[in-house]
């Protein structure tokens, strides 16, 4: 009889496709009973995760913050997806994914949800709710078969690099952030966090259940969305409408290099999206899983052109805090429309975005600037532009009826918030200062190019106007 320790492959070969050794692939592992039931688990710490990251991107004042969130609310949702693939494999109909595996869980996750300041929330999602899904991945891959339960494997290790990622991210805000004392006022909270964990057994249900009784702290008032964006210190006058960026970069007189910078400012600019589709994604209620993951895709995209207008500000050498950058369009889509309706002006914009004078002529300028970051930074701009055309098509225009009612009812809805410059103007919120002239000045500084007279003096503002390019829509 041959043992598995002394088994040898053809000439030393790996084993098992590499998967495992013949050793390690003859312990029996879990049934496919319980690794389901794991799984579901897994899905549901995921599914909470999403909304609770999802849901905090709006009103959190912190830029970095705002934009982990939003990377972090999208990778969970990926994993979503791939856990209620692997679930549907494994002899599962009906899946019942949507069921709480147990209500200590549901209220641990509520609790994090509620939390009331960044620095609870920080500790809750990177010192308690992720370390538990990591550890119960991690436990996962040391108890099944390695071979027989391998799609399982796969997930769970792709899972666990990516909450790595969230983890380190995570410990590095919580060091800028949570001092001390801090700390201490929140520990009472975080032992409740820990007893809720306890008494279903852990996030997986492998330890024995404690017998503590479970009481509601923050979650005790149903947790409420705050539709408001919130900016930090940096972003100063919020209201600002002073400087018409698309008009700009559409007047044949300017040259394309100093159109870069009004292009990095649109781009960081798409900050408000994140802060605007979050409350879509979180208010809207009963859709497939994969509306939530495509939204949340979109999402971050658009995070990460914030990120990459912040990235060329920087390689430039201009003080992006300089600029005016509103948060006037998601704070009155958030607070004055339906969640359909603030999905409709989304895709109104972007179907302009499509056009000749859309996107590719940002690439264009990007690449007629000679600089070839600029150039970059369009590309791939562009590029995640078309991809939310296509899930606006898939998700949104199903809602409406056709393009064209689709299209005309983005349009109506957009109209509902034009221009309020007048406004804010006259209840003291902004001056709309022109703030082109110390952003282009510092540039040329860089650059080493003596400044534009003509380029200096362009002084068109939003008033009356919206920020999008319908007017090129129609002349083009």
């Amino acid at each position: 009889m041959i043992e598995p320790t002394s088994y040898r492959s053809h000439r030393g070969l790996p084993t098992l496709a590499g998967l495992a050794t013949i050793t390690e692939a003859s312990r029996p592992g879990l049934g496919v009973e319980a690794c389901v039931a794991r799984l579901k688990r897994y899905h549901y710490a995921f599914v909470r995760l999403h909304e609770i990251l999802t849901a905090r991107i709006t009103a959190e004042p912190i830029y970095e913050l705002k934009t982990g969130f939003s990377l972090h609310s999208y990778l969970c949702a990926e994993h979503v997806q791939a856990l209620r693939t692997r679930v549907g494999e494994m002899r599962e109909p009906p899946l019942g994914l949507e069921a709480v595996p147990a209500e200590p869980l549901a209220i641990f996750f509520d609790e994090v949800l509620a939390a009331p300041t960044t620095g609870e929330l920080l500790v809750a999602l990177y010192e308690k709710a992720i370390p538990a899904l990591d550890a119960a991945l991690a436990r996962h891959m040391a108890d099944t078969n390695p071979l027989a339960d391998a799609p399982s494997v796969r997930i769970c290790r792709f899972a666990r690099l990516e909450l790595g990622d969230m983890l380190a991210f995570g410990t590095k805000s919580i060091a800028c952030l949570v001092d001390t004392p801090t700390r201490a006022a929140m520990q009472p909270w975080l032992a409740l966090l820990d007893d809720c964990l306890a008494a279903v057994g852990g996030l997986d249900g492998t330890a024995g259940p404690s017998d503590k009784i479970i009481e509601r702290w923050h979650s005790a008032k149903p947790y409420v969305y705050d539709r408001v964006p919130r900016r930090d210190e940096r972003w100063q006058d919020l209201y600002n409408q002073g400087v018409n960026a698309e008009s700009f970069i559409y007047k044949e007189e300017y040259a394309a290099k100093p159109k870069t910078l009004m292009m990095l400012y649109k781009r960081l600019r798409e900050i408000d999206v994140p802060e605007m589709m979050a409350s879509i994604i979180f208010e809207t209620r009963g859709k497939p899983w994969g509306y939530y993951r495509d939204m949340s895709r979109q999402l971050w995209d658009e995070a990460r052109h914030a990120m990459m207008g912040e990235v060329g500000f920087v390689a430039l050498g201009v003080d992006w805090t300089q600029a005016r950058i509103t948060h006037n369009w998601s704070l009155r889509l958030n607070t004055e429309c339906t969640p359909l309706e603030r999905h409709a002006v989304l895709y109104f914009i972007e179907q302009g975005l499509m056009t000749r004078t859309g996107k590719r002529y940002e690439w264009e300028l990007g690449a007629e600037s000679g600089i070839p970051l600029i150039q970059t930074i369009q590309d791939y701009d562009w590029a995640d532009e078309v991809l939310h055309a296509q899930l606006g098509r898939e998700w949104y225009i199903p809602q409406v009826g056709n393009w064209k009612e689709a299209l005309d009812y983005g349009d109506k809805c957009w109209s509902r918030v034009l221009s309020n410059w007048e406004t804010v103007k006259a209840q003291g919120l902004t001056q709309h200062e022109n703030w082109w002239p110390g952003i282009y000045l510092q540039a040329c500084r860089n650059w080493g190019e003596t400044p534009d007279p003509k380029v200096l003096e362009f002084t068109e503002t939003y008033q009356g106007q919206r920020a999008d390019l319908k007017s090129v829509m129609t002349s083009a």
